[in-house]
């Protein structure tokens, strides 16, 4: 069954165009008029509220890697991704109460800020070159590449380039009216990635319902997932043995049982949304209760997300197991499109409205980011140190532009091969390689007076190194008692460590030498973060959103564990 588009459903896409670019036009001159500076543009300081706040983080992280990724790991593994999304709502949590305290006392702009702020510029300049390099040639190509290739796939397959540069132009579109504009147009854009995604989900539930002859009933469908599939069920993969299969082997080596909870996945969560450009520029939007309260309520968001696009992919494995889905194209991460097809007319165009507001929204969210860290770490301070408040605007304009022509370019036939190994896997690879050196500078740098800046700049790099030597080097050194074995496509064979357990052994001695290295300073950096009294104190209110939050995850993995 081929997932082709009908006339009501590229009226239910349109429908969606016009009312985010009017929307997004409305704030943009509403902008104009009212804020001329340079902080407006990037930061929209002190005007955006908590549910904007809360529903732009989501906007940007949910992307095409999320959707057909995940649901093609909802495909392999089953809820145990879901680990994924729900400890990111615990890591919110975290940011929320001590991460977001600190940025806002000390008035931090941008990442490079911070690390200028806390350890020196020379750190600053390194690490705003290389987010920048991240950016644009991770997450922009494979968001971009990534999202053409699920809606090309829906839309016939015959529109790859078409589709990539109406993405880029419509993300463009949005970025160039600044952070209030991307910020206030998000909520738009998650109301529809909410709406469309759940309304698949609840499609592919009755599906296969209906297939086994449970009636059209959601409920009564994703009972006959549990039953159909337990072992998807499971929210801990078991350490193989022995006698295990290959199947059971690659299962552990993506998610490595409970080493996932003590090691990788806090670095990949609490790096991403804790030291993160996309997180300074929405809660500085803010005073620190709107903040705090903006952030809890993405925290609360991302309890749904693996139902919207997770679960699919789960549903996916089980008819495609007993012969009701003949065809997977594209291996896994085919699995989102092919619950489309069972979409009825009208509910396809909701669900391409949907992907296409999350991957808009997403590169939006990163141009912004890549224009703030470009006009005011690099040019700013390096190219053009007298430019003024409408030149560091108009400069942040071309930084969005060429971000995105560069992008496109990369996409353009595939340059970066991410199509070989998918989006998802493509951004966890290649910033998995950085996020333990980089949170450890941050950690330390926070809640550490007397970390120094040589040992910032020794844990980026050295991060970075001991995360090359577990991923690729240790195995051959370590042996075959302490490794898991894997074979490959011709026949031979190689010992892997899952990557999250290379991501937590490089995390530790990343911080065992910073900690050295820092007891050979001063006792307190002169450049150290002061705390001040109730600093992280939280409001009763608050207290009440991190309770819940935390009864709800506690309630779902008591069920799946």
């Amino acid at each position: 069954m081929k997932p082709t588009l009908a006339f009501a459903d590229y009226a239910v896409f349109i429908i969606y165009f016009i009312v985010v670019s009017v929307y997004g036009y409305t704030v943009y001159r509403k902008r104009k008029q009212d804020e001329q500076d340079a902080k407006a543009y990037f930061l929209a300081e002190g005007n955006l509220t908590w549910w904007a706040i809360g529903a732009s983080l989501i906007a940007s992280n949910i992307s095409a890697e999320q959707f057909i990724g995940m649901s093609g790991e909802g495909f392999f593994l089953g809820i145990a991704v879901a680990a994924y999304e729900w400890l990111a709502a615990v890591a919110l949590i975290i940011v929320a109460v001590w991460f977001i305290p600190v940025y806002l006392k000390n008035k931090i702009y941008t990442m490079p800020q911070f690390l200028k702020t806390r350890y020196n510029e020379s750190t600053a300049l390194i690490m705003a070159v290389f987010w920048l390099f991240l950016y644009v040639f991770v997450n922009l190509t494979s968001i971009l590449y990534l999202g053409a290739v699920a809606i090309n796939g829906l839309a016939g397959g015959e529109y790859l380039h078409v589709i990539m540069v109406g993405l880029a132009v419509f993300a463009l579109f949005i970025s160039l009216g600044g952070m209030k504009v991307v910020a206030y147009t998000d909520v738009i854009q998650v109301a529809v990635l909410i709406i469309g995604g759940l309304v698949t989900s609840y499609i592919a539930l009755t599906t296969v319902g209906q297939y086994f002859g449970v009636g059209e009933n959601a409920i009564a469908g994703f009972k006959v997932l549990m039953k159909e599939a337990p072992e998807h069920f499971k929210m801990i993969i078991p350490k193989p043995t022995a006698t295990s299969s290959q199947l059971e082997i690659d299962k552990y080596l993506t998610f490595p049982g409970l080493m996932s909870y003590v090691a990788g996945i806090w670095i990949i969560n609490l790096n991403y949304w804790g030291c993160n450009q996309y997180i300074t520029q929405r809660a500085l939007g803010a005073d620190l209760q709107t903040a705090r309260t903006g952030i809890l309520f993405a925290g609360m968001l991302k309890l749904l997300m693996p139902l919207i696009v997770m679960l699919p992919g789960i549903a996916a494995y089980v008819l495609y197991t007993n012969g009701h889905l003949p065809q997977l194209v594209g291996g896994k991460d085919g699995a989102y499109s092919a619950v489309l097809t069972f979409l009825p007319t009208g509910l396809k165009g909701l669900s391409v409205a949907a992907l296409t507001a999350a991957i808009v929204a997403s590169l939006a969210g990163k141009v912004n980011s890549i224009s703030t860290i470009y006009t005011l770490d690099i040019h700013k301070k390096y190219i053009q140190k007298e430019a003024g408040e409408k030149q560091q605007v108009n400069i942040g304009r071309i930084a969005v532009f060429a971000a995105m022509l560069l992008a496109v370019l990369f996409t353009w036939n595939d340059i970066l091969g991410i199509g070989g190994v998918g989006g998802f896997t493509y951004i966890q690879k290649y910033t998995g390689f950085i996020s333990p050196g980089v949170f450890a500078m941050f950690f330390l740098g926070m809640f550490w007076k007397r970390t120094t800046g040589a040992a910032a700049i020794v844990g980026v790099i050295l991060g970075f190194a001991l995360s090359v030597l577990f991923n690729e080097y240790a195995p051959a050194l370590f042996g075959n008692d302490t490794l898991l074995y894997t074979a490959y496509p011709n026949g031979k064979g190689a010992f892997e460590i899952p990557f999250h357990i290379c991501m937590g052994l490089s995390f530790f001695f990343t911080m065992l030498v910073m900690i050295i290295m820092s007891f050979a300073g001063p006792k307190v950096n002169p450049k150290a973060f002061e705390t001040e009294p109730g600093m992280f104190k939280v409001k009763p209110q608050t207290t009440v959103l991190i309770v819940i939050t935390l009864l709800i995850i506690v309630a779902l993995y008591v069920k799946f564990w």
